[in-house]
C-alpha cells in the first residue's frame, strides 16, 4: 500500500497536531470543573448541566477565536484589525443593549457610545506611538478596552432609566416648572455615571494590590520581565479609564432624549415596566 502521501498530509495539518498536544494541560484543568459539578450535585443546586455547557461553550469559543487570531496575525493587514475591532464593538453594543432592554434603541446607543469611546482612545495611543498598529498589539488591547466599555455603557443606561423611573414625580415637577429634559434629569445622569464608573476606578486603585490583571499575568507567565508587564498594564488601565469615561458620557447624552417627547414630556411607556 502506497503511503507516500502521509508525510505531506501531516505537514499540511501539523498545526492541528500541535494544538491537540498543547490541550493536555487545559484538559487536566477540567478536574476543578468536575469538582464544581460534584459540589453542585451534592448541594442540589441543579447547576451541573449549565456548568458543563458553559465550560464547553467557552472552550469552543476560545478555540475558534484562537484560530481566527492566528490567521489575522499572519496577514499583518490593517483591514483585518479594523474588521475584528468593529466585530467586537457590534457584539459589545448588542450585549450592553440587552442589559438595558427597556431603553429605546439601546443597542444603537450602546454601539455608538462604545465605538466613540474606544475609537478615540485607541486612535490617540496609535498617534502617540504608544502601540504599533499591528494585529498582535491592537486586537488584544481592543478586546480589553471594548469589554470594559461594554460593561460601563450597559450599567449607565440601565441605572439612568431606573433612577428616572423611581423619581418620576420629581422629574415631572421640574419639567412643569420650565426645566429642560437635561436639567430635569441632571442628578440622575450624574448618579448613573458615578455608579457605572466607580468599579473601573476602584479596579484602577487596587490593581496589583489585590489581584494581578490578566494582561500583566499573561506576560509574566509568558516569560516577560515583571517591569515590562507593569508598563503594559499601566497603559491598559489608562486606556480603560479613558474609554469607559468617554463611552459612559456619550451614552448618557444619546440615551436620555429617548425618555422624552418633543413636547418635553416623559415617555410613559418607557417606564411602565
Amino acid at each position: 500500500m502506497d503511503l507516500d502521501w502521509v508525510p505531506a498530509f501531516l505537514k499540511d495539518y501539523e498545526w492541528i497536531i500541535v494544538y491537540l498536544n498543547n490541550m493536555v494541560k487545559p484538559a487536566a484543568a477540567l478536574a476543578v470543573v468536575l469538582l464544581a459539578v460534584a459540589l453542585s450535585y451534592w448541594q442540589k443546586l441543579s447547576l451541573e448541566g449549565e456548568m458543563i455547557y458553559s465550560v464547553f461553550r467557552s472552550f469552543l469559543q476560545l478555540s475558534v477565536i484562537g484560530f481566527v487570531l492566528q490567521f489575522i496575525f499572519n496577514q499583518e493587514s490593517a483591514g483585518w484589525i479594523i474588521l475584528a475591532y468593529l466585530f467586537m464593538v457590534f457584539v459589545a453594543g448588542y450585549t450592553a443593549g440587552q442589559r438595558a432592554k427597556h431603553v429605546p434603541h439601546g443597542t444603537y446607543v450602546a454601539g455608538v457610545s462604545i465605538l466613540a469611546g474606544t475609537g478615540i482612545t485607541m486612535f490617540l495611543l496609535v498617534v502617540l506611538n504608544v502601540f504599533p498598529f499591528t494585529p498582535r498589539y491592537m486586537i488584544p488591547v481592543a478586546g480589553m478596552v471594548v469589554g470594559n466599555a461594554m460593561m460601563v455603557t450597559g450599567v449607565t443606561m440601565k441605572q439612568l432609566r431606573d433612577d428616572i423611573k423611581m423619581q418620576l414625580n420629581l422629574v415631572e415637577t421640574a419639567l412643569a416648572l420650565g426645566a429642560t429634559p437635561r436639567q430635569a434629569t441632571l442628578q440622575q445622569v450624574k448618579r448613573a455615571l458615578v455608579t457605572s464608573l466607580s468599579p473601573v476606578l476602584d479596579s484602577c486603585k487596587t490593581v496589583g494590590l489585590i489581584s494581578l490583571p490578566g494582561a500583566m499575568t499573561g506576560m509574566i507567565m509568558g516569560g516577560a520581565s515583571p517591569l515590562e508587564a507593569i508598563q503594559l498594564q499601566i497603559i491598559v488601565m489608562n486606556m480603560v479609564v479613558g474609554a469607559a469615561t468617554v463611552s459612559s458620557i456619550m451614552c448618557s447624552y444619546l440615551c436620555w432624549p429617548s425618555f422624552f417627547t418633543k413636547a418635553y414630556q416623559l415617555q410613559t411607556h418607557v417606564f411602565s415596566s
